[in-house]
């Protein structure tokens, strides 16, 4: 679905989900329910936004380091 951008499979995925017996596959289909209109567009759409959020991540990462805050204390 990813590669192929076929977001429209997204609900018989969920519903095959929720019919086996995988407890932990169970848990991630919820929290997909949970926002399925985005998944959904996010494996339809042909364009994303990752690229703008990995520069913020980059520059959070930055300003920690400026201020000395990027210890390990601070990430957990």
């Amino acid at each position: 679905m990813v590669q192929k951008r076929t977001g429209k499979r997204l609900t018989g995925w969920l519903q095959r989900i929720e019919q086996s017996h995988y407890l932990a596959l169970h848990a991630f289909a919820k929290g997909i329910q949970r926002d399925k209109v985005a998944v959904q567009a996010g494996l339809s759409v042909e364009w994303s936004n990752g690229q703008v959020e990995g520069q913020v991540n980059r520059l959070k990462m930055i300003k920690r380091q400026m201020y000395g805050r990027a210890n390990f204390d601070l990430l957990r």
